[in-house]
């Protein structure tokens, strides 16, 4: 029996905007944080939440982080920066909310729940929110940085590229899906497999739908009002090849956008094989990155 409109109404869950937020926690000294906010309700699946980090005192309206985790757009976890990081004490969102940032983590639908461009409207949805409750919550959205590792820094890099962000920061991530498998070794990716992590985000193989493959590529969406981009990749990538980094990289740049591309040496994928010294440093640049980028005009860096 199909229900009326009034109860149809009754029944519907209320506006993520106007839901009362969760009691805050406090994971490390000077960092409040909200665990599992609603920010979007999709029709038969769960709610889409994010965990917000907030620094307990600061100078407010405070410029945002918002951090989409990697996965293969079919797995992982908003709860970290990577495993190269579990084991920081503190955390790294901690880390970031120590220094005056508000972090807002962000889960998306998965592969397995909905094909592109379903994840990036995810992220515009979260980022919808916060400005919905920017007052509340003491943000200024204007000043917001996207920052996303492997499959989390294409998503990143789409929101940037399509909404009014202050810059990206991008860790190892494809770039453009069309060349991706050119790219990889010889033997190692089948363009016609409708079973690869990029098949499952566009919904069909690439050899088999190139222009949903490229629609899904961030360097297709490039334009020269771009924010400025950090772009990270290890040279010994095995997963996604450094060569999709200098891609984004090469097409900002011919676009006239800002963007400070930056080869790891030695690293592998999630920052596998390099010293702990090296993953800080990796991290440090980020933040100060995001914090020039939050804070006023980023000169222009077109290395």
């Amino acid at each position: 029996m199909p229900l009326t409109p009034d109860l149809a109404a009754f029944l519907a869950p209320p506006a993520p905007a106007h839901l009362p937020l969760p009691p805050a926690a406090h994971p490390a000294p000077g960092v409040r944080l909200l665990r599992g906010v609603p920010y979007a309700y999709r029709a038969g699946l769960r709610p889409l939440e994010l965990d917000l980090w907030l620094p307990d005192e600061s100078h407010r309206p405070l410029p945002v982080v918002l951090y989409l985790h990697g996965g293969g757009w079919r797995a992982g976890t908003r709860t970290e920066l990577g495993p190269r990081f579990r084991h920081w004490k503190p955390d790294p969102f901690a880390r970031l909310a120590q220094a005056g940032f508000a972090v807002a983590c962000v889960d998306y639908r998965l592969s397995g729940e909905a094909v592109h461009p379903a994840q990036l409207e995810d992220a515009a949805a979260a980022l919808e929110w916060l400005n919905a409750r920017a007052d509340e919550l003491g943000l200024d959205p204007r000043r917001t940085v996207s920052w996303g590792e492997s499959a989390g820094a294409h998503l990143a890099a789409l929101l940037a590229l399509t909404a009014p962000l202050s810059g990206c920061v991008a860790w190892y991530g494809p770039t453009d899906l069309t060349t991706l498998p050119g790219q990889c070794p010889p033997g190692s990716y089948d363009a016609a497999d409708p079973t690869t992590r990029e098949a499952l985000l566009i919904g069909a193989a690439i050899a088999d739908a190139p222009e949903l493959a490229r629609a899904a590529s961030p360097v297709a969406h490039v334009h020269a009002g771009a924010p400025p981009f950090l772009v990270l990749h290890g040279t010994e990538d095995a997963l996604i090849p450094l060569a999709q980094g200098e891609q984004l990289a090469a097409a900002l740049r011919g676009a006239g956008a800002r963007v400070d591309f930056r080869p790891v040496p030695g690293a592998d994928h999630g920052w596998a094989g390099l010293s702990d010294e090296d993953a800080e440093r990796c991290f440090t640049a980020s933040v100060d990155f995001a914090r020039a980028c939050t804070a006023g005009p980023l000169p222009g860096v077109r290395a």
